[in-house]
């Protein structure tokens, strides 16, 4: 979930480390479907690598899975909730989920509608940012972060027989979670694992020492000679509701072994975490955050640590993007977003692109403006 009212700077690091060894309401009105249309038959199609995959509603931090032969994407629903832009992100007020599907990547999609709304969740207060959702056991979880009535945010799950839903939310947020932008991976071994958090509007800074500080940091720049604040990762349970153990840090490291510093924004993790697997090595990507870049390490475990391997993709129009990594019919690709259709920050649109992985194992460079 992007935070900032700023729009990005065309910041470019090239992906020069290479490791050896390591073999995110209800449907929106329809006055607002008008304008998104409208939006969309006046934007310039040449200005992009892609096009929005729907136009019909904006959506934002796509989570995308291959579940029963088809690629579902849990995205964020953008809504325009009329709140004053600032840099806790009070102005991404959104309501309920839509997910969607499709048979390929780039063709037909299908809106299933609303699968989950704030008002069936009884722990809810405001803001259903980023999520994602996962299969076992016969069931599908959707996992979503949420501010309580504290407004601090937690994740909660819900559950359907369905991958479009509709999902019924358990009545309590998962113990021990915080922050924001769960992504579920699940090993070749059956182990599964959830990745979050999200400094600034994502509160991670005000986790310190497994305690929330209501009066803490609203950023990270007072850490800058600091080890980065690290993305979290935890394991699940077999019934995946629960946290196995205790939430730990998915380090992330250069080269030499140091941990990235807090001073280092071309590098370290700010939100939007995601884990894909590729020749046995484990890829966590993730958002720079204001500088604006999608970056990733590599690790030889699911909780790392990660070693720093570069960025992957140029900054998108809009503030920064939030991504997902799906592997499909032998090919891979990015589900990402930027502002296409409506140029405000805060109302994006989801769009998909080819990811290609290079022999040596890094992955090349998107240019999601490429004309």
């Amino acid at each position: 979930m992007l935070k900032s009212k700023h729009y990005p700077k065309m910041v470019w690091l090239s992906a020069t480390v290479i490791v050896a060894g390591l073999t995110s309401c209800q449907q929106q009105a329809k006055s607002d479907d008008k304008k998104v249309a409208a939006n969309a038959d006046t934007a310039d199609a040449k200005q992009y690598l892609s096009q929005p995959i729907i136009s019909n509603i904006y959506t934002a931090d796509p989570s995308a899975h291959v579940f029963e032969g088809k690629i579902y994407v849990y995205p964020s629903h953008d809504v325009e909730a009329g709140v004053a832009e600032n840099d806790n992100g009070d102005h991404f007020d959104m309501r309920d989920y839509h997910i969607l599907s499709m048979d390929s990547a780039g063709g037909k999609v299908t809106d299933h509608g609303v699968a989950l709304s704030l008002k069936e969740i009884p722990w809810a207060g405001r803001q259903l940012w980023a999520p994602d959702a996962a299969f076992k056991n016969g069931t599908y979880y959707l996992y979503f972060p949420l501010k309580d009535k504290n407004d601090v945010f937690a994740i909660g799950v819900a559950t359907s027989k369905s991958p479009a839903g509709p999902f019924k939310a358990e009545p309590k947020p998962i113990a021990g979670s915080f922050s924001i932008d769960p992504a579920v991976f699940t090993d070749d071994d059956g182990s599964t694992y959830m990745y979050f958090g999200g400094i600034w509007g994502g509160q991670l800074q005000r986790w310190k020492n497994g305690k929330y500080d209501a009066n803490g940091s609203k950023t990270d720049l007072q850490q800058d000679d600091s080890p980065a604040i690290n993305c979290k990762v935890a394991k699940l349970k077999t019934n995946m509701k629960e946290f196995d153990g205790e939430v730990k840090d998915a380090v992330i490291i250069d080269s030499g072994g140091k941990p990235l510093l807090g001073k280092d924004h071309n590098r370290r993790f700010f939100e939007g975490s995601w884990m894909h697997k590729y020749n046995g090595k484990y890829y966590l990507s993730y958002s720079t955050g204001d500088t604006h870049l999608l970056a990733y390490a590599l690790g030889s475990k699911p909780t790392g640590p990660f070693v720093y391997a570069g960025t992957f993709m140029q900054p998108v129009e809009g503030w920064t993007t939030h991504h997902s990594i799906v592997e499909f019919k032998g090919k891979w690709y990015i589900f990402y977003h930027d502002t296409q259709l409506s140029g405000k920050t805060h109302l994006r649109n989801v769009k998909v692109a080819q990811l290609k992985h290079e022999p040596d194992g890094r992955i090349a460079m998107i240019d999601p403006n490429k004309k």
